[in-house]
């Protein structure tokens, strides 16, 4: 019988998978919202929390429920073929080609861009992500440390450092809330939901899922019941975290325009509450919130993609892997911050959708006894609408990337599709493909029988 798991592992386990999750992406979104959203401020982090926590959550969840032994496994489902190229698309999404170079930029363009001649950006650029992926290759090398790195040392000494903040942004609030603008004066949950994608959780979730499953099985915990209880127990502790972060944080903007006005991005508004509370030091304050922030999830990163690429290719060390990533993602990391961010953006409305349903579909994977069918039919679906959603938000950016064929198309999908409007077009075709992949078996079945 095994012995009784204390809740203190639960915390240690939730306080990684926490600090994995949270990064700079995560501090610089919501306290942008609050800002924008003002006294719409309850809907518009109700709609956040859904992509950035609760889709989070249940990827988790799903992983620990399911089984597999890795995202390629789980999104096999699907088809072998269609784990293989989902799998490497999520890694190279959440990894060296965004999420991870993303993290060397932000702390830079926040926390000391502003003190650096614009002449000289390059150059300080180049050499501050050099020095945070030497950090970064050093203590991903070895995996098996990561629980000490993350849930022990760096995220409870960002956690202080952050509180610190937050705590004074409360007891000396800056003002009262301003009016809504943009979307988020008549649409703010939807706007809410559809900037919780930028944060990367919910693809990160089904990165993260192995690297969770490892460390619990490091603790001693062996069976499976108990790994999966362990999974969600843990995830629990580590979602409550961020609800209670995320809420205090988007407080902190939705109160910040009297004081500090507004500002383009949220990098920039933390900037500004820092130096209002506490002058220059705040300046000193916010670096060390920002870089301890990246340096922890850029550690998870690195090793949950340096070992999805070892299984994938096992000829190729895990160590070489952590060395080509991290040299890959210092190589982008220099195009800088808006580069980045504006070639994420259509990547995520291509690939959030399918996995948004393929963690679904595996919750709900006993109802329909796990049928290849209905994963395939869904996935289908949801692909043949998600394509187009990226391919728009491509060309907001980029107007010389304009297809006609594919603008005939997305314009059949806005006048005909329910919800396409608002970025949600893909849940009636994914729910057709559901319905359609239950009745493939025995539409088959029939048209055996009346063959015979």
């Amino acid at each position: 019988m095994q012995q009784k798991i204390p809740f203190s592992t639960y915390a240690i386990i939730g306080t990684m998978l926490f600090g994995m999750f949270f990064g700079a992406g995560n501090l610089i979104f919501p306290i942008q919202m609050g800002q924008l959203a003002g006294t719409n401020y309850w809907p518009a982090l109700i709609g956040f929390l859904t992509t950035a926590i609760g889709l989070p959550f249940i990827g988790i969840l799903a992983f620990g429920l399911s089984g597999s032994s890795g995202l390629r496994d789980l999104a096999g489902r699907v088809h072998p073929l269609f784990g293989v190229v989902f799998a490497v698309a999520l890694y190279l999404t959440i990894g060296p080609f965004f999420a991870i170079p993303r993290t060397a930029t932000v702390p830079f363009v926040v926390g000391f861009e502003p003190y650096i001649n614009p002449s000289q950006g390059s150059f300080y650029l180049g050499l501050f992500s050099f020095i945070f992926f030497a950090i970064v290759y050093y203590f991903s090398l070895n995996p098996a440390k990561i629980i000490d790195y993350i849930g022990k040392y760096l995220t409870p000494a960002f956690l202080v450092f952050l509180f610190l903040l937050i705590v004074i942004a409360i007891v000396k609030p800056m003002g009262p809330f301003d009016q809504p603008t943009g979307d988020y004066q008549n649409l703010a949950f939807i706007t809410g939901f559809k900037e919780g994608y930028n944060t990367m959780d919910a693809l990160a979730s089904l990165a993260f899922g192995i690297v969770v499953i490892h460390a619990i099985k490091g603790q001693g915990i062996t069976d499976t019941k108990e790994i999966a209880k362990a999974t969600w127990k843990s995830g629990i502790f580590a979602m409550l975290l961020m609800m209670l972060i995320y809420g205090l944080i988007t407080y902190m903007g939705a109160s910040s325009i009297s004081a500090i006005g507004s500002y383009e991005n949220g990098g920039l508004i933390f900037a500004a509450v820092a130096q209002h509370y506490f002058g220059s030091f705040g300046s000193i304050l916010l670096a060390i919130i920002i870089v301890l922030a990246c340096l922890k999830t850029s550690i998870g990163l690195i090793t949950a993609c340096s070992e999805f690429f070892h299984q994938l290719l096992p000829k190729i060390s895990y160590k070489w892997f952590v060395l080509i990533l991290c040299l890959l993602s210092f190589t982008i990391a220099n195009f800088g911050l808006n580069n980045i961010i504006q070639y994420a953006v259509p990547v995520l409305m291509l690939l959030y959708p399918l996995a948004i349903v393929l963690i679904l579909l595996t919750l709900c994977s006993p109802l329909f006894n796990h049928k290849q069918s209905v994963y395939a039919s869904a996935m289908f679906f949801t692909f043949c609408v998600s394509f187009f959603d990226g391919y728009s938000t491509l060309v907001d950016s980029l107007p010389g990337a304009t297809l006609s064929w594919f603008e005939t198309i997305k314009m059949f999908y806005m006048h005909y599709l329910p919800l396409y409007e608002i970025g949600l077009g893909w849940i009636l075709p994914a729910l057709v493909g559901v319905v359609l992949g239950l009745l493939w078996p025995t539409y088959s079945k029939k048209i055996a029988a009346a063959s015979r």
